[in-house]
């Protein structure tokens, strides 16, 4: 008999490139970390971190998500990472390179901005093109840890290292964030927990990573 499992997701952005801070579409443009300016972010996270097990680990396959990655994992011991290309920004097609301020006074752009991205842009991806992607990608991983489930470990833990996009989407999804709400910072993301009801995977909590500084503190 299939055992019953608990997922817990922890899902973070890459850290900061030369194009997050010219404010660029970088897309999927294969770029890499702007260090050592990226390094306060990417180590405030692996503090976060400290002392988390995974038993899975995926990541984007472009670089600057897995510098990101080697960044938090170093020494760690966790499981090798699976790369899923699912897990790229949203594909910007002529966007990408490019700041608000070269394309606010283009009609095209300006229809996609309030669309909330449901439109593509030119050669680019749909706000519903990424979800069908992540859709599979999130759905493998749910997949593996059913397979995986044990009654000595009713909870299986995957780390993700992705795009802001992607946390976006994942959050207007899971959460009912709007599409303008749904941003986080570099080297930051959420923490999701999926049970499974009713035989459907549904989300059933979400927490900010890394864990907000307490006030008296």
């Amino acid at each position: 008999m299939a055992v019953a499992v608990s997922v817990e997701l922890v899902v973070v952005r890459h850290g900061l490139t030369q194009w997050n801070l010219e404010k660029r579409y970088q897309g999927q443009r294969d770029i890499d970390l702007l260090l050592p300016d990226a390094l306060a972010d990417m180590d405030r996270l692996r503090e976060d971190l400290d002392g988390e097990s995974f038993d899975a680990v995926v990541c984007s396959d472009l670089r600057r998500c897995r510098q990101t990655l080697a960044h938090i994992a170093e020494g760690r011991g966790w499981p090798t990472p699976r790369l899923d290309e699912r897990l790229r920004e949203n594909d910007f097609g002529e966007f990408e390179g490019r700041t608000w301020e070269e394309l606010e006074g283009d009609r095209v752009y300006r229809d996609w901005i309030d669309s909330g991205g449901e439109l593509a842009p030119p050669g680019g991806e749909s706000a519903q093109d990424l979800r069908d992607r992540l859709a599979l990608a999130l759905e493998q991983v749910l997949q593996a840890a059913q397979a995986a489930g044990s009654d000595e470990s009713p909870v299986y833990r995957v780390l993700v290292v992705t795009h802001g996009g992607v946390i976006r989407e994942l959050r207007r999804v899971h959460e009912g964030v709007p599409f303008w709400d749904g941003v986080v910072g570099q080297a930051s993301g959420v923490r999701w927990g999926f049970t499974q009801q009713d035989g459907e995977w549904r989300c059933s909590s979400s927490s900010v990573v890394p864990a907000p500084v307490s006030a008296s503190a």
